[in-house]
């Protein structure tokens, strides 16, 4: 029997894209899968339309934007229309978009049972913290949500407060898919003296790291702390180091691939973020690193972030400081002890699985099984 032809486009190298990945791990099961998008071809897919790596998607025209043609501006992009070129003239049972920039697109194909839009965050207030975005780019991604992404025949995010925005603004419901981590055949290991605490992420200076620095230097707990950290911002990076190689308890390493991760993680005890709300989608974010933690069977101790939280309180793998300061963190820390940090690792161990990337990656299956159930004609935008 033949399967049902399904087109991904996503506006991202998508060998490097572990949402990406993952979603194309569990369609292909059921879709012969295609995809459009920068990079190479994935690895399991039937067919790969490579966009230019000259035509980054963020590139549209500036004077366009400013003055409010937003159409002319999404349709003059460079990626868009080489996208459009080579999708004229195909068909496709199903299209999936992932985030908003592809969504207009994915409307203008030939699709017979129509479009799932994957939206990764809050789009239209995605660097709400930076007036330029603010200002000049929030009216044009507000524009493509109101004017593409509410056709969409379906949709998700990833997490429940992000839905509940686009519901409460936009008017549309999306399923929730978290970005959560492939599950790892991994047992917790003994929890060690000194604790071991671990960060593992991008070096960026809004993820908070150096208040976890201070907060281990000060603390009277007898811990250490690891960090994993791939060089976003060399120079912000460089103030790590030097922080580090001047402490007794703090350690730099090199980041290692993403498919070893889980089991460096696993060597540690306590994953540690504190991510600041400094816009909404920090504010509600539920990001890869809690659930690397988890599949690395370790405690997670977290600031005060509401969807982390609720997860992290539900499922009892660790705890939550009660602001996203180095001394809020430190006030933690000072009553750790490694019977806790036991709890914490057993009650990981037991909430992996249903945590892992393979269960969330049903919602995408579930979600485009109901279209070509439904079995609604669409051509054209």
């Amino acid at each position: 029997m033949t399967m049902p032809r399904l087109l991904i486009i996503s506006f991202s190298t998508i060998t490097a894209d572990a949402r990406l990945l993952k979603q194309i791990t569990r369609l292909r099961q059921d879709f012969e899968v295609h995809t459009l998008g920068y990079g190479e071809k994935p690895a399991g897919v039937a067919e790969h339309l490579r966009i230019p790596d000259d035509l980054p998607i963020w590139r549209y025209d500036r004077i366009a934007v400013v003055l409010r043609r937003f159409r002319q501006a999404y349709w003059s992009n460079g990626a868009i229309a080489a996208a459009a070129d080579a999708l004229r003239g195909s068909d496709w049972d199903l299209v999936l978009a992932n985030d908003v920039d592809a969504v207009g697109l994915a409307l203008a194909q030939r699709s017979v049972h129509g479009v799932h839009a994957d939206l990764h965050e809050y789009a239209p207030r995605q660097k709400e913290d930076v007036w330029k975005w603010r200002l000049f780019v929030a009216p044009f991604v507000r524009w493509m949500c109101r004017t593409f992404v509410v056709r969409a025949d379906s949709v998700t995010t990833v997490g429940q407060g992000i839905a509940d925005e686009y519901e409460r603004v936009y008017g549309f419901r999306p399923g929730v898919v978290t970005n959560a981590a492939p599950y790892a055949r991994l047992d917790p290991q003994p929890t060690s003296a000194p604790i071991k605490l671990v960060h593992s992420g991008a070096a960026l200076r809004d993820r908070n790291i150096l208040a976890i620095v201070d907060a281990v230097e000060a603390t009277s707990a007898d811990v250490e702390l690891a960090l994993y950290l791939t060089p976003n911002d060399p120079g912000f990076l460089q103030e790590v180091r030097d922080r580090a190689g001047a402490s007794r308890r703090v350690t730099l390493h090199e980041p290692v691939p993403y498919a070893e991760l889980s089991r460096t993680l696993n060597s540690h005890d306590v994953g540690v973020h504190l991510l600041p709300p400094v816009n909404f989608n920090n504010t509600w974010a539920l990001p890869n690193k809690f659930f690397d933690y988890v599949q690395a069977r370790l405690g997670v101790i977290i600031g005060p972030s509401p969807e982390m939280s609720r997860v992290l309180h539900e499922r009892g793998f660790g705890a939550v400081t009660e602001g996203f300061t180095a001394a809020d963190l430190t006030r933690l820390l000072d009553g750790l002890d490694v019977e806790q940090v036991e709890r914490w690792k057993q009650a990981a161990n037991a909430a992996a699985q249903d945590l892992s990337g393979e269960m969330q990656a049903e919602g995408w299956a579930r979600a485009l099984q109901a279209l070509l159930s439904r079995g609604d004609a669409r051509s054209g935008a």
